[in-house]
């Protein structure tokens, strides 16, 4: 089964709108475990608008499942919060600073020596290593060759696409997923995924181990209830 990781940078996102701890990012992230998530993710970036640093380590100290922290390695003190917590994964994306959210896979030919210096030492400090790509199989063996053991695919466009022709928008992910299951990566997805467009990536890509949704899901929140949303996801990974 395709593993579900929620993403909680929009709970921290509402909490800072007013200082204080309401909602209380750890609370939520413990719900989200209790309510089936199978994973939790967090994506601090250097202006901490939304999860902080601080948040990691604490978060740390409670998630039960999978903790993923996505980021650039870029960043020297991105670097050390993973080394310092050790998370199941790390997921390198490169985000430049002030994006308003990440809008791009790297280019891991052109950046092959730096992603395989930041690979090796993740990996040596026994975390798994993901690489965002957009779905370009070159882009894919560029990964694997760099040494790591994941790539997550950008499925915006595959979410941009989806309503005019879903066939035609999931095809490129389909060979860049064909590509990562050859080359013997293990395979994620996130970007835009919602309850409309997620059982349809999944259908096509059965083998994919895991999607990190959080604007989509936290969004329809407001209207389902994180405890009846969770499920309502899952659903659609089955």
């Amino acid at each position: 089964m395709t593993r579900l990781s929620v993403n909680i940078n929009k709970i921290a996102t509402l909490r800072n709108a007013r200082g204080g701890n309401n909602p209380d990012l750890i609370k939520v992230a413990q719900d989200c475990e209790r309510f089936g998530a199978q994973g939790i993710t967090v994506h601090p970036r250097p202006d901490e608008r939304h999860i902080r640093y601080r948040d990691v380590y604490e978060l740390k100290e409670v998630v039960s499942t999978e903790f993923n922290i996505e980021g650039n390695p870029s960043e020297e003190k991105f670097v050390k919060l993973v080394l310092d917590v050790r998370p199941e994964q790390v997921t390198l994306v490169p985000d430049a600073l002030g994006a308003i959210t990440s809008n791009a896979g790297w280019d891991t030919v052109g950046n092959r020596d730096r992603l395989s210096r930041w690979i090796e030492s993740f990996r040596s400090a026994g975390i798994r290593v993901s690489v965002f790509v957009n779905p370009d199989p070159g882009m894919v063996e560029g990964a694997k060759l760099a040494g790591a053991d994941r790539v997550e695919l950008y499925t915006e466009p595959y979410a941009a696409g989806y309503h005019a022709d879903r066939g035609k928008a999931v095809a490129p992910f389909v060979e860049a997923a064909k590509t990562a299951r050859d080359t013997g990566l293990g395979l994620n997805a996130g970007h835009d995924l919602d309850l409309d467009n997620l059982a349809f990536l999944k259908n096509n890509i059965p083998w994919l181990d895991e999607v990190s949704i959080g604007h989509a899901l936290i969004s329809d929140a407001l209207y389902y209830g994180l405890e009846n949303v969770i499920p309502m996801y899952l659903r659609q990974l089955q």
